[in-house]
Parts: structure tokens; C-alpha cells; sequence
């Protein structure tokens, strides 16, 4: 199994280092791409970093913390290949994952706290794709990576 990629800019630096602890104890592998401290940066700088990381095939699934998430997704999805999804309930965690096939997982530390980010990364890495009727739609979204 490929190791989790996470990032995050500096509104979201003390929350991913909370995540590295719970995957730490879940003995779950990641690669820490930055950012490395509270100090001011350009979240896109991270979220492309990770992304580029997925499409090398050093990880298949990420994880990216900005303030509310939403810059971070933004840019993932700019990315070809990457399906990233903004959540801050462990159903859309679930469902991205079940439906669409989501391989980034973007929430906010200014939206969620540790103990739900905790468990919207649970359900992120836990939960399969079911393919079948959704797998059209999935393809659907993909052909626009052209």
C-alpha cells in the first residue's frame, strides 16, 4: 500500500500536525510535504506539490489543510487526474470516496476541529469506490482532464 501525501499552508500547519499524529497511531504511512511551521506561505505552492506527488505514483490518495479547505481543493482540481474534495462531515468524506472516486481529502482547521478530522480522514481512507453506475460519471469528469 502507497503511503498518504498530506500538506498544508500555514492557516491549516497546526491541524495537519495533529493528522500526522492520529495516522502515526493508526499506523498509517504518509509523506509530509510542508509546509514546516505557522510562518506565511502560498497555499498553491503545497497543493501542487502533493498533487504532482499523486500523479508520480508516490502516493495515490492526499491530504490537504488550508483555513477552510477551499483554496487548497481549487487547485488540486486543477491538477489532471486529481478529484479532491472539500468536507467537514464524515458523510461527504464517505461519499466522495463511495461515488466520486476522490482521491484528495481538503478540510479547513478554521472549519473543523482535531477530533473531526480525525474521523473525516478515517472515513476518507477506509471507505472503497463502488465503481459500477458511478464509475460513467467518474470517466465523465476525467475526460475534462484533456
Amino acid at each position: 500500500m502507497l503511503p498518504i501525501v498530506i500538506a498544508s499552508d500555514h492557516a491549516g500547519f497546526s491541524l495537519k500536525e495533529q493528522v500526522k499524529k492520529y495516522l502515526e497511531e493508526e499506523n498509517i504511512e504518509y509523506i509530509d510535504l510542508g509546509t514546516n511551521s505557522a510562518e506565511s506561505v502560498d497555499y498553491p505552492e503545497y497543493a501542487h506539490k502533493l498533487c504532482v506527488a499523486i500523479q508520480e505514483g508516490k502516493a495515490d490518495k492526499g491530504i490537504l489543510v488550508c483555513g477552510t479547505g477551499i483554496g487548497m481543493s481549487m487547485v488540486a482540481n486543477k491538477h489532471k487526474g486529481i478529484r479532491a474534495a472539500c468536507v467537514s462531515d464524515t458523510f461527504s468524506a464517505k461519499a466522495t470516496r463511495q461515488h466520486n472516486d476522490a482521491n484528495v481529502l481538503c478540510f479547513g482547521e478554521r472549519v473543523v476541529g482535531a477530533g473531526l478530522a480525525f474521523e473525516l480522514v478515517n472515513a476518507f481512507i477506509t471507505t472503497e469506490y463502488e465503481g459500477g453506475r458511478h464509475q460513467r460519471r467518474v470517466d465523465f469528469v476525467n475526460s475534462f482532464d484533456k
